[in-house]
């Protein structure tokens, strides 16, 4: 088992994958902002026109790593379920990126990152060179004061109390409801759409619908077509029954594939994190996108569905 040592790693569908102008978001230290930056943004939609990205790891996630070949890691992401592979989400990461887990003792619980961006800090109160993202889960050491002091890839390090959320497990946080996640989903308004995108730099759809899942305490599967055979099926073709938190689906219109997400937001309204126009997470009056017509599934998601 090794741990993402850096704020986002991205899983790619192979080492090949990678694009001369994607060497900012394959080293380490990483820089996301630069590396977004740097892409127009008929560069960033390549990355999903031309298959190369996956998915993405956050700080201190665990992967199974099944082999490394010259300085790449062929990885399962075990905290994201995919039909693809029941152990995790597959793929290749940068092998610098990650770090082998190491035994830990004497930890109090866990930790969440319950804000968009989060400061770490030395032990000695000097800000640390890594500012991590929403939705970080990492081991708690102790809570002192103000702060919550967390082991890290790093190494032992302390953040804000007001910044996170604390839980005996990963398992064991608050649950909230699908109503609240897409209330937590506008928090994120205007976010560019970054395809594969599991982090607060940028999501996709699914990204967008797992994490703010994830803030509820409640783990779905990470891609749309899967999430899609999920929860509770509610009819499509009656919106007087939708409540605000249920996904909304949709189809390619040649494949019949599910290839898009959203959270219902009531009033006919959807939020969600969308390629086309904005390219950004936005708030829309379903009956006015094109994704419309294209409306194939509906599904509600209890408050306690399966936890990994």
């Amino acid at each position: 088992m090794y741990t993402c040592a850096v704020p986002v790693a991205t899983i790619w569908t192979s080492p090949e994958s990678v694009r001369e102008l994607d060497e900012a978001g394959i080293v380490n230290p990483v820089s996301m902002n630069r590396w977004i930056a740097a892409m127009t943004q008929e560069e960033r939609f390549a990355l999903c026109k031309e298959k190369r990205i996956q998915s993405q790891l956050i700080y201190g996630e665990p992967v199974l790593v099944e082999s490394i070949q010259n300085g790449w890691a062929r990885i399962l992401a075990v905290w994201q379920r995919t039909g693809q592979d029941e152990r995790g989400y597959p793929g290749w990461v940068p092998i610098v990126q990650l770090k082998q887990s190491q035994p830990l003792n004497d930890l109090e619980g866990v930790i969440r990152v319950d804000v968009p961006k989060c400061q770490l800090w030395h032990l000695d109160g000097t800000p640390a060179s890594i500012v991590v993202p929403f939705n970080t889960v990492l081991p708690m050491v102790k809570q002192e004061g103000d702060w919550v002091f967390v082991s890290t890839p790093d190494g032992e390090r302390r953040i804000r109390k007001q910044d996170v959320c604390t839980a005996a497990s990963v398992h064991q946080f608050e649950k909230y409801s699908s109503a609240t996640a897409a209330e937590r989903a506008v928090e994120f308004l205007d976010l560019p759409y970054f395809w594969g995108g599991m982090s607060s730099y940028g999501y996709d759809c699914s990204g967008l619908t797992y994490n703010m899942f994830k803030a509820c305490g409640l783990f779905i599967s990470r891609d749309a077509g899967d999430q899609a055979a999920e929860g509770e099926g509610i009819p499509v073709d009656d919106p007087t029954v939708w409540k605000r938190g249920d996904l909304l689906f949709f189809a390619d219109d040649q494949t019949g594939n599910v290839d898009h997400v959203g959270f219902y937001y009531g009033e006919g309204q959807m939020i969600h994190a969308t390629s086309s126009k904005r390219g950004a997470v936005e708030i829309c009056i379903l009956a006015e996108t094109t994704y419309a017509k294209r409306l194939c599934t509906v599904r509600r998601y209890s408050e306690k569905p399966e936890i990994l």
